[in-house]
């Protein structure tokens, strides 16, 4: 199996759409309409920067396998960005075909050319799967920091303040 990581560009966002609707389900979500899942991402990879791309896509044999969400934050108090791994999801018909460890790995070559130096990811605690994959790669786990959000009417009331 070939395996082509690149960043996604707006023609992507077919392909990205396919991703999203399928992340839906793996994560028992409600299902999510293509059409207005390319809308979407279509609309995202537009407004996106070259110098901060967001999504990385897999391919393996010509289809579309798994993406990579990030964001780059700028530096902190070690005067370091970093990249924020948002989602790691490779599709179903693509697991244990190399592409996860694909995609980190174009990720970690983009980090050590742009002097970026750390990625930071959280995994659900039941993800069994993920937590294996992750410590395979030596990733390791940091227990100083605590996962919080602000979403919903927490979000909207803090907003109206």
């Amino acid at each position: 199996m070939t395996v082509d990581i690149r960043w996604a560009r707006v023609d992507d966002a077919e392909a990205l759409a396919t991703v999203f609707c399928a992340m839906a389900t793996h994560y028992r979500q409600a299902p999510l309409d293509h059409g207005r899942a390319t809308a979407i991402a279509r609309q995202w990879l537009g407004d996106e920067s070259p110098a901060y791309p967001h999504f990385a896509l897999a391919f393996a044999d010509g289809e579309v396998a798994g993406l990579a969400s990030v964001a780059i934050a700028h530096p902190g108090i070690d005067l370091e960005r970093l990249m924020f791994l948002k989602d790691l999801f490779v599709r179903d018909s693509a697991r244990s075909k190399g592409v996860g460890r694909a995609l980190v790995g174009f990720l970690a070559g983009y980090c050590v050319g742009k002097g970026i130096g750390r990625i930071d990811l959280t995994a659900e605690d039941w993800n069994e799967g993920a937590l294996r994959f992750y410590e395979r790669l030596g990733v390791e786990r940091h227990g100083q920091k605590v996962f919080l959000r602000l979403s919903g009417d927490a979000l909207n009331k803090v907003a109206r303040t």
